[in-house]
């Protein structure tokens, strides 16, 4: 097995913030107050809230995974000072995404900033946008400049095809800015199998462009009540594959969220133990597309360690 690359992780000293007026907080043994309920948001063990650097990359040891790339999300909070001193000590393995208030005039200016502090990545919750829009002109502006920096795209599209025309104008504007599509596209409407629904394609088929990119952050979250081995999750990664070729699929774990149902070992395990993927597919998929796409070098080799129970 060639080595792995996660292209989608997410880090924080601390929650505390909003969405839509409902309050974010850490509480106590790894849960947070989400949206009006307590939810557990960690592990039980990460007693202190804090998802850091240094427990991911135990982790990412234990599971041998080479690199990851930490993205970001409003719903923990913009963490950009966090990530800029994990980006300065771990830059090696950990390639971070910096993240500006789209919700506000002024994120030009504040993108500016963290290309000149050295983020190398830009991170868009596309879905959490509140109905503003990806071609808006300050939002061109940003685009234009990262693609003129080689700063890549991070983005969580909207469900279904809602965002799909403002991406082919993004796309067709600025062709050689790198962007990576999360959440395989939220491949699990509700009562349709996503191969079998068109906006979810439409969404996809973005991915024949270039130099865009799917990956599969939190597939095992979007096919949770189904749990490992995650049969329609390899279904929707074959389908996936079908539309735009396996070399345009990467990935991502959506650390660390959905290690509180599964181990982060596990998170590709299904995959790389499915008999419906070659060996080429896997190696695609789980770190050598990665590779190619965000630019890492120098992966480390991390052994097997043997567990003390086998």
């Amino acid at each position: 097995m060639e080595k792995l690359i996660d292209a989608h992780s997410h880090l924080w000293l601390r929650q505390d913030t909003s969405w839509n007026g409902k309050p974010i907080r850490t509480t106590q043994n790894g849960r947070s107050i989400f949206l009006g309920e307590e939810v557990q948001m960690l592990p039980p063990f990460m007693i202190d809230g804090r998802n850091t650097a240094e427990v991911f990359l135990s982790c990412m040891d234990y599971a041998q995974v080479s690199a990851a790339v930490v993205v970001q999300e409003f719903i923990d909070g913009i963490q950009n000072d966090y990530l800029a001193e994990v980006q300065r000590r771990y830059g090696g393995r950990l390639l971070v995404c910096g993240m500006a208030d789209y919700l506000r005039p002024g994120y030009y200016e504040q993108v500016e900033t963290l290309i000149q502090q050295g983020f190398k990545g830009i991170a868009i919750p596309g879905h959490r946008l509140n109905g503003a829009s990806l071609t808006s002109d300050e939002m061109m502006r940003m685009f234009h400049l990262m693609e003129q920096n080689d700063v890549f795209l991070s983005i969580t599209l909207a469900d279904g095809d809602e965002q799909v025309a403002q991406m082919h104008e993004v796309i067709t504007e600025c062709p050689r800015l790198r962007i990576a599509i999360g959440h395989f596209g939220m491949a699990n409407p509700p009562q349709t199998p996503p191969w079998e629904n068109p906006s979810w394609r439409d969404q996809i088929l973005l991915a024949r462009n270039e130099n865009v990119m799917i990956e599969s952050g939190g597939i095992t979250w979007l096919y949770n009540s189904e749990f490992y081995p995650f049969p329609s999750a390899i279904r929707a990664i074959r389908e996936t594959a079908d539309l735009v070729g396996i070399e345009r699929l990467m990935w991502g774990s959506d650390y660390p969220r959905t290690i509180t149902a599964i181990t982060y070992r596990m998170s590709y395990d299904f995959v790389l133990k499915s008999s419906e993927l070659t060996e080429r597919d896997k190696n695609l998929f789980l770190g050598d597309n990665a590779r190619r796409f965000y630019g890492f070098t120098n992966l480390v080799d991390l052994p097997y360690i043997k567990n003390m129970s086998e």
